[in-house]
C-alpha cells in the first residue's frame, strides 16, 4: 500500500472535435511531468469537448485514443483517466446500428484498463437521448487506494456518490460551464465532506462552438472538504496534491462519521 498518492489534473481549453489536436496537447503535458506523479485526471470528452454529434469523434475500445492512453500510461509509468465518446454495436442492434456512451477510461501503468458508463445523462442538453446512461458504480484499486471515478452531472446526485465502498479518493471530471461554477465549487467541498473523502474535480475551460463558455477552476480538496489545490479561472495548467492516507484514516477513525450513514439501495 502507498501512504501518498501523488495526483495531477490537467486543465485544458478544448479543440472542439478534434481528437488529434486535444491528444498532442495532452501529450506534452503528460510528458513534461515530474517522475513521482502516480495519478493524471484529464478532462469529460478530453478528445473532443461536449458534443452531441457523437458519429463525429466517437471511437470503440480498440480504437486510437484508448491506445494512446495506455501508451501514456506505460511510458510514464502512471494511471491516466479521462471520459471519451465510445461506440459499440451491442449484438441485440441491427447491422450497422451503434450504442454510443460517455466512457471514463482508467487506464493503470500495467496498461489494463476499467471503465465506467455516466450514470447520469445531462438532459438540459439532450445527452440522455443520444448517449446509453450506465448503471454501474467503478470503485479502482489502485496502489492501496479505492478510487471512485465519476463523471460531470453525478456530482449534483449524492446517493449515487455516497461512500458505502469506503473509497479514498472521488474523482469527477467535467465539462461545467461558468454560468453554474459556484455549484461546482459548492457541491465538490459538499461530497467531500460528506463522504469524508479526498476529492479532484477537473474542469475544461474555452468556449465550444455551442458558444458555452468554461471558466476551469479544477481543484483537490481534502476529506474535511478544505483545498488543497486550485487553478484561477481560465487558466489552462495542473493542478497537483499531495493526498496522505494515513491523516484520512486517522481523522475517520476519530469522528466515525461514516459509520453512522444511512443504508440504501439504488434501482437501475
Amino acid at each position: 500500500m502507498k501512504n501518498e498518492l501523488n495526483i495531477v489534473g490537467i486543465q485544458a481549453d478544448l479543440v472542439w472535435e478534434t481528437p488529434d489536436k486535444n491528444l498532442a496537447f495532452f501529450e506534452e503535458k503528460i510528458n513534461a511531468l515530474s517522475k513521482n506523479v502516480d495519478l493524471v485526471v484529464l478532462p469529460e470528452m478530453f478528445t473532443s469537448g461536449f458534443t452531441m454529434h457523437p458519429e463525429k469523434v466517437a471511437e470503440n475500445m480498440d480504437g486510437n485514443t484508448v491506445s494512446w492512453m495506455q501508451k501514456m500510461a506505460v511510458e510514464n509509468d502512471i494511471a491516466i483517466c479521462g471520459s471519451l465518446v465510445i461506440y459499440e454495436r451491442p449484438f441485440d442492434c441491427a447491422q450497422g446500428d451503434k450504442k454510443y456512451y460517455n466512457r471514463l477510461v482508467f487506464v493503470h501503468p500495467s496498461a489494463k484498463i476499467e471503465t465506467y458508463n455516466k450514470r447520469h445523462s445531462f438532459t438540459l442538453a439532450g445527452e440522455d437521448k443520444i448517449y446509453t446512461s450506465g448503471t454501474e458504480k467503478l470503485i479502482v484499486n489502485y496502489k492501496g487506494w479505492k478510487i471512485c471515478p465519476l463523471i460531470c452531472y453525478d456530482l449534483r446526485f449524492p446517493i449515487w456518490a455516497r461512500n458505502a465502498e469506503n473509497y479514498d479518493l472521488l474523482i469527477f471530471m467535467a465539462n461545467w460551464p461558468v454560468t453554474r461554477i459556484k455549484a461546482w465549487d459548492t457541491l465538490l467541498k459538499a461530497r467531500a465532506i460528506e463522504n469524508m473523502s479526498y476529492v479532484i474535480g477537473v474542469n475544461r475551460t474555452g468556449k465550444d462552438a455551442n458558444s458555452y463558455v468554461y471558466s476551469g477552476n479544477s481543484l483537490v480538496v481534502d476529506f474535511l472538504g478544505e483545498e488543497l489545490s486550485f487553478l484561477q479561472n481560465n487558466e489552462i495548467g495542473n493542478i497537483t496534491a499531495t493526498l496522505l492516507k494515513t491523516d484520512q484514516d486517522r481523522i475517520r477513525k476519530k469522528m466515525g462519521f461514516l459509520n453512522d450513514m444511512d443504508t440504501f439501495s439504488i434501482d437501475s
